[in-house]
């Protein structure tokens, strides 16, 4: 039997890379965005390429009541859930202060809220039947220290990383795996979105990553049960260096190197 995989932020980005990869392994998908447009090109595509059987979701996860909709939709169909991408994402490219609290509010509710309710959802069937996959797409902002103008980014992010962590010890044993997929910089049109594509230009290229590696990436760390997983071997070292610093070296490195690059971008990686 074929087995599923539900993606949200699956329109555009690393979200729609996932839905890709998945499909080439052989799963059918429910795909959740905003822009039904997209993920109905996208079904047709994968239709026609590989005889992918698709449930397309307009859903903005921003709404507090999204997570349940999409939960029922999927019940009404008959479908079930094998693996489980919350990818969705948001930023904001102003100060905490310049922000009005409604955007703050956003950003909690689908990098946060969402997340950690649609698990909830979806996971009791997952330990019925012995197994599932659960990929929460977090962010190398979660392992370094933040830097100004992005304040409720990467403490998100780093709350998917704990969640994860904590998921998987609850669950050891029982056949689900959850994995934290980090991605760095990745070559999306998040940063078009976000009005930072011009301030993000200033980092080498060797810095960036294209979406369907990390996506690539992401399901291999899960399918091999690492909690988390930072996609890239630059990051990686990243990742490492600054745990091998003093805090207060490490946040004054990254408090530097975001005045040069950064300007009024946030630390965001992907849609």
């Amino acid at each position: 039997m074929r087995k599923t995989a539900l993606v949200t932020g699956a329109s555009a980005g690393i979200g729609s890379e996932f839905a890709r990869e998945l499909a080439r392994d052989g799963f059918d998908l429910v795909l959740v965005a905003r822009r039904r447009e997209r993920l109905e090109q996208l079904a047709q595509a994968l239709a026609g390429e590989l005889g992918t059987k698709t449930l397309v979701l307009q859903e903005d996860l921003s709404d507090p009541a999204a997570p349940q909709r999409i939960y029922e939709a999927v019940q009404r169909d008959g479908i079930q859930v094998d693996m489980l991408v919350n990818n969705a994402g948001a930023g904001i490219a102003k100060t905490f202060r310049d922000a009005p609290w409604s955007e703050h509010a956003q950003l909690i509710q689908v990098q946060v809220t969402a997340a950690a309710q649609l698990t909830h959802l979806f996971l009791p069937a997952m330990l019925e039947r012995g197994y599932g996959r659960i990929i929460q797409v977090a962010s190398l902002a979660a392992l370094v220290p933040g830097v100004a103008r992005s304040t409720l980014y990467p403490a998100a992010k780093a709350f998917l990383v704990r969640f994860s962590e904590s998921l998987a010890a609850e669950l050891w044993g029982s056949g689900v795996y959850v994995c934290a997929v980090c991605p760095g910089f990745t070559l999306s049109e998040f940063h078009d979105v976000m009005g930072t594509r011009r301030a993000l230009a200033k980092l080498p290229r060797f810095m960036w990553q294209d979406a369907r590696s990390v996506a690539r990436a992401g399901i291999d760390a899960v399918m091999r049960n690492e909690t988390v997983y930072v996609s890239g071997q630059v990051n990686q070292v990243l990742a490492h260096a600054v745990r091998m610093l003093s805090p207060r070296l490490a946040r004054t490195l990254m408090s530097q190197q975001g005045k040069r690059y950064r300007g009024a971008a946030p630390s965001g990686d992907h849609a």
